[in-house]
Order: structure tokens, then C-alpha cells, then sequence
């Protein structure tokens, strides 16, 4: 069976697929996704359809069948070798079928195959899945319905079959999307924003706690649609007792009730005041050639997706300015290859610092796949620092194909340090970010359209720098003749404003007329015990279309994948039963099963030869002439040299700074490469030195809108420094806020001139602001 490049098959080929029905239903901090496909065979002959597509990476799809006329077809789970049997057996005699299968190098993949479509006949595909929405650094809630998939990067030497994708540029897709959300909160919805044209809010009650939205008609496909919903005092932890399914067998998954708990633990101010003054701080960039391409800015206009220099430059300029004194730090990026800065972790300190700047300031995107894997096992073969926690930040568009076996790694070494994940761009694998985070005990964070990478960045670095939460338990308080069991694995990472949920399965043995049980959440945060305590009742809910139940059930089957692959890639054929089992009993798909309804109802056989047609999908990658090898990358452990040649015959690169030999001969050793900086903020944070302070400059004086003359000791141009941070940039202070704190530090110890600042720079901030 071959698959065709999209670009190849458009002009020549009709494209079954018509159009895509999107309608969402957001409860609170979860959401319940269906999706409908319209399919229409105007060929004379009958044909197979498969689309290869995205789908969040950690949703649980739990619904799909196949409307015919008037015939609808329900698709059953079933282990996934039997689902492909059946699927070949009835096209092979006649029938139709349709397959729905996830991909087993990445859970954010699916793979729909639509089976002998007669000519002239029409086919309406359902699929509904549920997810949890992230939490942002605003408070926000993310929603992201992917409609990019970029293709994956086959290592050398991998084994098993890869993804392959059939996808064309935003302009050619031959189908249209139409999209509507529905939001409802027992909290105030304040606001719902997107990357994508919206038409405006609906109100539905007085208390504004539902609302409608929807997608602003001529919606293209050169992005994800990504939409950020904003309640009204978010931080409140919740419970939500779903009753269970009435046609279940009482004592199973389904058949019992599920509780989901929503937690946000509030840490101590006096203990969050303070940040840590160690750490090995390891940054892996990606500089593969897929982070230079074109896409689309909020006004359509084209641009590039990720000028490598400037972004790296920008985003670790303020990551490094703001490390504590006394920490290690190193460098890493990867494409096909990888490289680093050092040969191994060194002391932070101004030189180094000035070092690493340099060598950052001529990165490019210039080498090759995305190959995460071998850097990634050189940093983890790296003895660690004695009392110095290592902390791995990863950049990446995660366009890699052996997703699973990435995570697998990052687990195993999960007890030696944190990584902090970032998905940079349109179509990065969300299971691959989200797995990054998750079996790390970081957190993740994405990077799309015209979104800002620092404040995430420097979000992600403050929680590096929160002490550590240890000790952490769950202890449920309920009345006599109810008990839990739980489905989500133990909590091994709180962070200060984020949210945690835990799944566990109720029981009753007997009748209680007891309305509210207690949950116990108790850690230690530096040295410190704590613990916050969340009453709830016990009344069931019974109109929730199972979202719980089946949330519950995808908690504890990537549990059981994880635990059924152990860490030399072979496999635990019972956990492997047990999995299939409750896949099949739940309803909700695994990497072991897949979907498969067959129309057994038409009993005359569909004859001709039956016709292969892939459906494309939208992709961000290297834009028109790469569209003739992309079905070729997956394949081709030499391709992306090719590849990444081919780019800038494409497009030129924009070198964003100078580094003219005149420039570079007269700059000193500790002097940092002086950068056309696009921002005053980062202009004057370039400045800074490691120790905090900012030292006489005429450049300072210039960022400061001053003379040298007036800028005339070193205490006078930090103190300066600090009140122009706080009188002009206070919309940016996520950004600035910890080099800021390390400039206090080091001022603290100096003399004061904060009054005689403010009268020269016309501000009127107050020293306690400062912290001093």
C-alpha cells in the first residue's frame, strides 16, 4: 500500500474528506470534544479513505462510529491486531468498515481508515474524545483542537514502522473546518481568548457562568485552534463525584462511581519569598531544521515561525541574567547531531556567562532531524553536581517519531533531576511535551502564533527555583462503608498556582447517610510540613456523559502502558492483558486497541477494485518545494542534510546580529557581543552582570535615556537599573523579576540612592518595592 504526498494527490485526485464539524463542551477545567468527518466519494470506483491526524496526547477517546444514509454504525474496541483482521477480512468480501487506531510510536497521533466507500455514496465519521484543560501561567485554561501535524523525524537505526503522513501546506487543504464551544463553571467565565478569529462571547445566564463561542467563518488551516478560557477566582480547589454507568456491572470501573479532585496548593509566602541559590541548570535548544520555516502572524501575514538567533538569544539572555550566584549551567543543542557549550557543567559566573552568550548568538537552525534521544542520554550519562539538583529545560516542535521511547528515558532518570518542557511552534507533539514534564516532575509549556516565550520561560525558571516539595501524600477521610481506590499514580510534583487532579474510583458497601468526605493534601516544603484540606460532598452527578469516569480510565491506562514497557524496551505481556482489558471494558482506546465497527447490515457485496486515497493534513514544514520529499523524511536517515539545504536555497537567513571582524577583534573577553536588541527591556538587561549589578556604561546611560555624566557610579547606575524596571516595565515583570532580585542582592550591601534616583528619572518608587 503507498502513500501519495498530498501536494501529488490534489491536482490530480479528488479528496473524499469534505469537511470537519468541531463542537467542544468545557465543564469547568475539562472538556468533551466531538468530532464529525463528511465524507463523499465522487470517484467511480469504490474507495479506502485514510487520514492520518493530531489529537491532543494525553485525551481519552472514547466514542466513534460511522453514519451511512440512514444506518449508524458503533464502533466497539478490540485488541488491536483483531481490529485490523476484521477491518481487512470485510473489505475483502464487500463490506464496509472503518478502523480508528492510535499510533505506537505517539499517542497524539490517530490514524482513520474509511473502507470500501461505494461511488456516489456519502459517510459521516463521529469521534468524540475528553481531556483535561493545562493550566497557564495567566490562570488560563488551554483548550487545543490540533488541526497541524508536521512529519515526525525517524532516527537511524530506529525500529518498528514509523508515522507516515500525507500533508500539504495551509493553502491546499481541500477540506473546511467549523468549530463551536460551549463553557460552563459553577465560577464566572471572565473571558475567552484565541490565536484564531472568534466570533464574540455569548452570554447564556445572567451570572455569565455559560457562554458560547465559535469559530469566525474562512478559518485556514495554518494553525492549531487554540482557545485560553479565563474563570473568575480559578484557584479553588474542587471535587466532582460522577455517578457511574448504569449498565455497568456494580464493582468495576464503569459501574462504580469515580471522584476527580482538583487541587491548588497555596505554599506559605515567608517560605516562597526565598529562591534557591544552587542548582545545575542544563538548557537543550533544538536546531533542527524544521525550526526554520515560514507560517502565518495573527494579521496573515507570513513570517518566519522561529529566527533561531534572535528567540535563543533573547529567551536564554534573561534565563541567564537570572541564575543565582554559585550554580552550574550548560548548553546543549541538537539536531541529527548535538553539541555543548562546555564539556561539562561549569560555575556560573561572568565569564562563563559571556561565553555561553557568544556561542548562542550564532546558533542557527542548522542541524539537520530532530534526533532528542542521544543528547539527551549523553546530559543523563553526566554524574551529577553534589548539592547542586539538576534542571533540564528542553526546547523543542517535538517533531519526532519515537515519542514513547524519549519519555521512557526521562523516567528513568526521573529521580535525578526536573525537566521543564516547551513545545515551540504549530503541530508540536503535545504527548511528547506534556510526557517530557510529566515523568520529569517539571512542567510544560507551549509556544504558538504571536505568543511571547519569556514570560513562559521565566515561569518555568521560577518554579526550577522554588524549594523543593517533598513528602507528598493524598489521605482520604470518609464515612464508614465508603472507600477508594485510586487510578492516578501517586503526585510527585506540586508547584506554587498550579493544579494537580487525582482520579479514584468510590465504592459503597453499604448504605451511609453521611453527605461529605475530606481529602488531605500534606507535603513538606523546605523542611517545612504542611498541608491543605479540601471538603466535598458525596452526592453523585449523574448528567455528565461519563467524562470523569473516562478520564479516570485514560489515567490509569498510561499508567499501565508505562508500567507494561520497562526501560530496555521489552514487554510485560500481563500487564499487556490488563491493559487491553480495561481499554475494552472502558470504552477509551490505548496503544494496544483500536476501534472497529463493520456494515454488516448491507448484505450485496461492494464490487470493483477498491481505490487507496490519503487524505492530507495541514503541516508547517519548510513551506512548497519540501512537499515533494516530506513522505521521504520519515524514511530517510540522510534526508534532513538535504533537507536543511534545500531550506536556504528557500530562504535566506536573516543574520540579526554583527559580527563583523572589526566588531569581533575589539571586544573583550567578558564583554558580551553587543546585539541590535529589538527591546529596551532586553537592552538593559544585557548589561547586567552575573553578579547582579549593572556596571558605568554609555550604553547604560543610553538604555536609561540618560547622559553618562549623570549615570556616575556603580551603586548610582544598579539603583537606576531597578527603578526603571519598576517605573516603566511592571507589564513585563515576570520576565525581569529574579535578575532584579539578584540585583537587590548585591545592592544591599552598598550605599543607597533610591530618593535622588527617582528625582532624576521622575518616578516616585518606594524602597520596599525595590525589596530593600
Amino acid at each position: 500500500m503507498s502513500h501519495f504526498c498530498g501536494l501529488f494527490t490534489l491536482p490530480r485526485e479528488p479528496v473524499p474528506l469534505k469537511s470537519i464539524e468541531v463542537q467542544l463542551e468545557v465543564r469547568d477545567h475539562v472538556a468533551t470534544v466531538v468530532s464529525t468527518l463528511n465524507y463523499e466519494n465522487k470517484e467511480d470506483k469504490p474507495l479506502e479513505a485514510v487520514f492520518v491526524f493530531p489529537l491532543p496526547g494525553d485525551a481519552a477517546v472514547c466514542h466513534f462510529s460511522a453514519t451511512i444514509g440512514q444506518t449508524q454504525i458503533v464502533a466497539e474496541v478490540k485488541e488491536k491486531q483483531q481490529a485490523r483482521e476484521e477491518y481487512d477480512d470485510a473489505l475483502s468480501s464487500g463490506q464496509q468498515a472503518f478502523l480508528l487506531e492510535e499510533s505506537e510510536q505517539s499517542p497524539d497521533i490517530f490514524s482513520l481508515s474509511v473502507g470500501s466507500l461505494p461511488p456516489g455514496e456519502s459517510a459521516s465519521i463521529r469521534l468524540e474524545y475528553v481531556t483535561e484543560l493545562a493550566v497557564q501561567a495567566d490562570d488560563g485554561l488551554r483548550f487545543c483542537l490540533p488541526a497541524v501535524l508536521n512529519p515526525r523525524y525517524e532516527p537511524q537505526g530506529s525500529e518498528g514502522a514509523s508515522v507516515q503522513v500525507t500533508s500539504v501546506p495551509a493553502s491546499l487543504v481541500p477540506y473546511s473546518l467549523s468549530f463551536s464551544a460551549r463553557v460552563s463553571s459553577p465560577r464566572p467565565v471572565s473571558k475567552v481568548e484565541s490565536s484564531c478569529s472568534l466570533d464574540p462571547l455569548q452570554y447564556l445566564n445572567t451570572e455569565q457562568t455559560q457562554a458560547t463561542v465559535k469559530l469566525a467563518a474562512g478559518h485556514k488551516f495554518d494553525r492549531d485552534v487554540e482557545l485560553l478560557i479565563y474563570y473568575k477566582d480559578a484557584h479553588q480547589p474542587t471535587a466532582v463525584v460522577e455517578a457511574g454507568q448504569a449498565s455497568a456491572k456494580p464493582g468495576t470501573l464503569m459501574g462504580d462511581p469515580v471522584v476527580m479532585l482538583s487541587l491548588y496548593p497555596e505554599f506559605p509566602q515567608s517560605v516562597m519569598s526565598s529562591v534557591a541559590s544552587c542548582g545545575e541548570f542544563v538548557f537543550l535548544m533544538d536546531r533542527s531544521g524544521s525550526m526554520d520555516c515560514l507560517t502565518n502572524d495573527s494579521e496573515g501575514q507570513e513570517t518566519r515561525l522561529w529566527q533561531c538567533q534572535g528567540i535563543y538569544y533573547d529567551t536564554l539572555l534573561l534565563l541567564l541574567k537570572s541564575l543565582p550566584m554559585g550554580c552550574y549551567f550548560n548548553i546543549y543543542s541538537f539536531g541529527d547531531s548535538y553539541e555543548h557549550i562546555f564539556p561539562k557543567s561549569v560555575k556560573y559566573s561572568q565569564k562563563t556567562m559571556v561565553k555561553a552568550l557568544k556561542k548562542v548568538a550564532v546558533m542557527d537552525a542548522d542541524l539537520g532531524g530532530t534526533e532528542i534521544l542521544e543528547p539527551l542520554k549523553h546530559i543523563y550519562s553526566q554524574p551529577c553536581i553534589p548539592n547542586q539538583p539538576r534542571q533540564l529545560f528542553v526546547f523543542t516542535d517535538g517533531e519526532v517519531s519515537n515519542t514513547k521511547e524519549v519519555i521512557n528515558l526521562v523516567k528513568k532518570n526521573s529521580g535525578s533531576h526536573r525537566c521543564f518542557s516547551f513545545g515551540i511552534g504549530e503541530g508540536s507533539s503535545s504527548a511528547l511535551i506534556n510526557g517530557l514534564a510529566k515523568e520529569g516532575g517539571g512542567h510544560a509549556q507551549f509556544i504558538t502564533g504571536t505568543d511571547r516565550m519569556q514570560p513562559k520561560v521565566m515561569q518555568s525558571l521560577r518554579f526550577a527555583l522554588q524549594p523543593a516539595v517533598e513528602d507528598i501524600s493524598v489521605t482520604w477521610d470518609l464515612p464508614k462503608g465508603v472507600s477508594v481506590t485510586a487510578l492516578s499514580p501517586p503526585i510527585t510534583t506540586l508547584f506554587q498556582g498550579q493544579r494537580s487532579l487525582v482520579y479514584a474510583s468510590a465504592h459503597w458497601t453499604g448504605r451511609s447517610n453521611a453527605a461529605e468526605g475530606c481529602v488531605t493534601l500534606k507535603y513538606s516544603l523546605a523542611g517545612h510540613p504542611s498541608q491543605n484540606q479540601l471538603h466535598f460532598s458525596l452526592k453523585t452527578e449523574e448528567d455528565t456523559g461519563l467524562t470523569v469516569h473516562r478520564l479516570g480510565a485514560r489515567t490509569l491506562i498510561c499508567s499501565l502502558e508505562m508500567e507494561e514497557r520497562d526501560y530496555d524496551g521489552q514487554h510485560d505481556e500481563g500487564v499487556k492483558e490488563k491493559l487491553v482489558e480495561l481499554s475494552v471494558q472502558s470504552g477509551v482506546s490505548s496503544s494496544y486497541t483500536a476501534f472497529i465497527a463493520v456494515n454488516k447490515g448491507n448484505n450485496e457485496p461492494i464490487e470493483g477494485p477498491l481505490v487507496h486515497r490519503d487524505v492530507p493534513t495541514c503541516h508547517m514544514f519548510y513551506h512548497f518545494l519540501l512537499c515533494t520529499d516530506c513522505c521521504h523524511f520519515l524514511h530517510s536517515p540522510n534526508k534532513s542534510s538535504h533537507i536543511h539545504t534545500a531550506t536556504h536555497r528557500l530562504f535566506s537567513v536573516h543574520t540579526l546580529f554583527d559580527f563583523s571582524s572589526e566588531a569581533s577583534s575589539s571586544r573583550d573577553a567578558d564583554t558580551e557581543p553587543k546585539q541590535p536588541l529589538r527591546d529596551p527591556l532586553l537592552q538593559l538587561v544585557s548589561l547586567q552582570e552575573a553578579s547582579g549589578r549593572w556596571v558605568l556604561d554609555p550604553a547604560l546611560a543610553a538604555a536609561l535615556g540618560k547622559t553618562s555624566e549623570e549615570v556616575n557610579q556603580e551603586v548610582w547606575a544598579t539603583i537606576l537599573a531597578l527603578i526603571w524596571l519598576h517605573g516603566f516595565k511592571m507589564d513585563a515583570k515576570e520576565e525581569w523579576e529574579l535578575l532584579a532580585m539578584k540585583a537587590v542582592s548585591w545592592f544591599r550591601a552598598q550605599n543607597e540612592c533610591v530618593e535622588a534616583g527617582n528625582t532624576l528619572l521622575g518616578c516616585a518608587v518606594q524602597r520596599d518595592v525595590l525589596g530593600l
